[in-house]
């Protein structure tokens, strides 16, 4: 027989998907998770189906189109991801299922990925550009090592110093070289070796290992300080096949701390060597200069000695006293023509003295005056009497004097035209009549 129980709450399998999916979605939220994509398919509606897996597990994965669109990367079997997903159900058939809205490359393939795309940025800016790259000193008087104190690095890089230069001091700075405060800590120990000012070179390095290790050389924080470091710098990051972005910064690039060390410092033995037979070829090259500057020195004197240089220094002061003697006679000669010339000059001069020349143009400015004034008195007379004849005939034809005689003349009151015909004249037109001693006002009847 079936349980009676009145109160049985009963769910139908939707339902119970559902509450499961809700629940899943609320509890956990956006997770990220890692793994190896495997069972990989792309149908046709675009969305993307696969598990992720582990060693010891794999979950059911879905990435709709929508969301798969923006990858740059291109999933495929095997490859290890992150992905940033959300917990949920396929209620259809109550699978488990990972919702997936973000995915990027893991481990060591998103760290190339990353190299790769900040060693691009870098070139861009002009970073690794020779024209940037410092000449380092041929002999420093001082060494930075920026490394860890404890790695075999430190230890390769201080014996090749001590066997090859060992007058020169050396300065460590100790830092991480991998972890997450390395990379800061690179760049801390750059910044003060800078402010120090004790070294005239710094050495950046540390021994190989994986791109994870070598992780802090890639940061670019570590590159910005390399390319703005006004010391010299010399990058020694892991072994030879190792390459990182502080290598392309640096101004030289070390394929070993052990190189980096034999490139910053001369082997100071194999200068002894070298000094020593300098020194050699020099102290024989100086005896024969000095042998044949003697000799030279030697022929030089013979030959001084049989040009008899005393008697010849005679026969040079009595030459210049003759020489004296003519110069003398000639310098007397023409001063003498020089004063004859001047007399002849004064002579001239006199006659021609501006005084005489002056009194002569003052009498004939006396004469001209004269003559101009007369002939001024001359021609006013005759203007004189001309004017008095043409007034003359000027008043006896002028209207006024015709007035003086009784006669008059008739104006337009208005327009002041003169009135000649009495069709001019309308009646009641106000007239002016213009007498030798005044005008009358009147109207025409």
């Amino acid at each position: 027989m079936f349980d009676q129980q009145p109160n049985r709450t009963v769910l139908g399998i939707s339902e119970l998907n559902a509450e499961v999916a809700l629940m899943l979605s609320q509890s956990f939220g956006l997770v990220w998770l890692e793994g190896e994509i495997s069972n990989f398919a792309r149908p046709a509606s675009g969305h993307f189906y696969f598990s992720l897996k582990d060693k010891k597990a794999q979950v059911r994965c879905a990435m709709f189109r929508n969301k798969n669109l923006a990858l740059k990367l291109k999933p495929e079997n095997g490859m290890q991801v992150m992905v940033r997903a959300r917990i949920g159900l396929y209620e259809p058939r109550g699978e488990f299922q990972v919702i997936i809205e973000h995915m990027e490359e893991a481990g060591a393939g998103l760290l190339q990925r990353q190299f790769e795309e900040l060693k691009a940025s870098l070139a861009a800016q002009g970073l690794f550009d020779t024209e940037h790259k410092k000449p380092l000193p041929k002999l420093p008087t001082a060494i930075g090592v920026i490394t860890s104190p404890t790695g075999a690095a430190i230890r390769d890089i201080l014996q090749v110093l001590e066997r090859r230069a060992p007058q020169i001091p050396v300065y460590i700075y100790p830092v991480a070289v991998q972890g997450k405060k390395a990379a800061k800590e690179i760049e801390s120990a750059i910044l003060r070796a800078n402010k120090d000012k004790k070294c005239d070179l710094l050495i950046i390095g540390r021994g190989g290992g994986s791109l994870e290790d070598l992780w802090s050389f890639n940061e670019r924080n570590v590159a910005t300080a390399i390319f703005d470091s006004v010391i010299p710098v010399i990058s020694a990051v892991g072994h030879e096949v190792d390459t990182t972005i502080a290598d392309y910064v640096a101004d030289v690039r070390a394929a070993t701390p052990s190189v980096a060390a034999e490139l910053a410092v001369p082997d100071m033995q194999e200068l002894r060597i070298k000094a020593t037979n300098l020194d050699r070829r020099l102290s024989m090259a100086m005896q024969r200069f000095l042998q044949q500057r003697h000799q030279t020195l030697q022929l030089r004197l013979q030959q001084l000695s049989n040009q008899r240089p005393a008697y010849r220094l005679q026969q040079q002061k009595q030459r210049l006293d003759e020489l004296t003697a003519r110069a003398d006679r000639a310098i007397h000669r023409i001063l003498e023509k020089r004063a004859a010339s001047l007399s002849q000059l004064e002579t001239k001069l006199q006659a021609n003295a501006p005084k005489h020349l002056l009194a002569k143009q003052a009498q004939r400015a006396a004469q001209l005056d004269s003559r101009l004034h007369q002939t001024m008195q001359q021609i006013i007379e005759r203007r004189q009497s001309k004017f008095a004849v043409l007034a003359s005939r000027l008043n006896s034809v002028s209207p006024l004097n015709t007035l003086q005689r009784g006669y008059s003349i008739t104006q337009d009151a208005k327009t002041g035209s003169v009135i000649q015909s009495v069709k001019g004249v309308m009646k009641g037109q106000d007239i002016t009549i213009r007498l030798a001693d005044g005008s009358i006002e009147a109207q025409a009847k």
